[in-house]
């Protein structure tokens, strides 16, 4: 697989050691982008992974670093993009079934792969968890203790003011909070909604809430995108000081994101859509059984119209020796 930088992101060109691994991770997190660690704790030879190795396995089903070789990278990433999609980790053995038997721990998910080399690998797989982004709008002193609390989270956090701000400042992971008060909601609400965030919220009463979002809609901007704006936003605590609303704005905040509600959308379509973990076509080997991709990388070949694609070179020149007696037996077992 290629180890060259991630589209978007920063991994360096060439070959990326496991501390190399550590520090790429780190800056995708802070970045907020979504993949999966994946960490080689123990293997049985002959096998190319050894302890410690590590890799990076992006939304897309791209692989960086390095886990072992044809037949444990297709296995770890289809497995890291499940992790992605659960949010939770996964202890991974791989090899055949017949390696293991009974003495597999209770916890442990056997990844049957079919290699003739007969290593084995345990890999630990866990889901990043990126920083929430918060971008707040103004200059009030609210806005400020707002900033200054998400950053105490953990958040990161970056506090603008409306002539500053613009639809630049944002993407589909965002968080926008708009304080402006008075001074320029309209505009910053429409930059903001324009950017399809993760979510946009409005510091103001209902009725002046309802003023803004009519006004915005007299100057064409799409009923879905304006739909999307919360007001007032945050927890209904009464009559509070601006630290409490500050405090308010971020519990409410907090909530959604735990129930998975902040979720980003895509900008000129009514639907909002979380970020995507992309799942490549596959195919099964019809040498060994294993599933791989269907595409240019799995080695393909077509014999009479069929298209077959296989883990590794090897099982390539297998099937060429006799190609209808595997095209047989695949038909035969897809049948059954």
């Amino acid at each position: 697989m290629s180890t060259g930088p991630l589209n978007p992101g920063p991994l360096k060109p060439g070959p990326l050691n496991g501390w190399d691994i550590l520090e790429q991770a780190r800056e995708l997190a802070e970045q907020g982008e979504d993949f999966a660690l994946a960490t080689v704790v123990w293997r049985q030879g002959p096998s190319s992974g050894q302890q410690g190795s590590r890799a990076i396995i992006t939304a897309a089903g791209q692989l960086h670093g390095w886990i072992g070789g044809a037949c444990a990278e297709p296995a770890v990433i289809r497995q890291a993009q499940q992790v992605m999609r659960d949010g939770e980790p996964k202890l991974l053995l791989l090899g055949s079934v017949e390696q293991f038997g009974a003495a597999v721990p209770e916890g442990m998910v056997v990844v049957p792969v079919s290699c003739a080399s007969e290593g084995a690998l345990e890999v630990y797989v866990e889901p990043a968890t990126p920083r929430p982004r918060l971008l707040v709008v103004g200059r009030s002193p609210m806005a400020s203790t707002l900033t200054e609390l998400a950053t105490a989270l953990g958040w990161r956090a970056d506090l603008l003011d409306h002539p500053d701000f613009s639809a630049a400042d944002v993407d589909r992971r965002t968080i926008v909070v708009v304080a402006t008060q008075g001074h320029g909601d309209e505009e910053a609400v429409e930059q903001a909604v324009g950017a399809s965030p993760a979510y946009v919220g409005l510091v103001a009463s209902r009725r002046r809430g309802e003023a803004v979002l009519g006004y915005l809609a007299d100057r064409g901007v799409p009923q879905h995108q304006l739909d999307r704006v919360r007001v007032p936003v945050g927890l209904d605590l009464g009559h509070t000081t601006h630290r409490e609303i500050a405090v308010a704005i971020l519990a409410e905040l907090v909530r959604d994101r735990a129930a998975g509600n902040l979720v980003g959308g895509t900008s000129g379509s009514p639907e909002n859509t979380a970020a995507q973990v992309f799942e490549p076509a596959q195919a099964i080997d019809p040498v060994c059984g294993m599933t791989v991709r269907a595409d240019a990388s799995s080695h393909p070949v077509e014999h009479q119209g069929i298209v077959s694609y296989f883990c590794c070179v090897g099982c390539r020149d297998r099937f060429l020796l006799d190609p209808d007696a595997y095209l047989t037996a695949t038909h035969r077992s897809e049948e059954a």
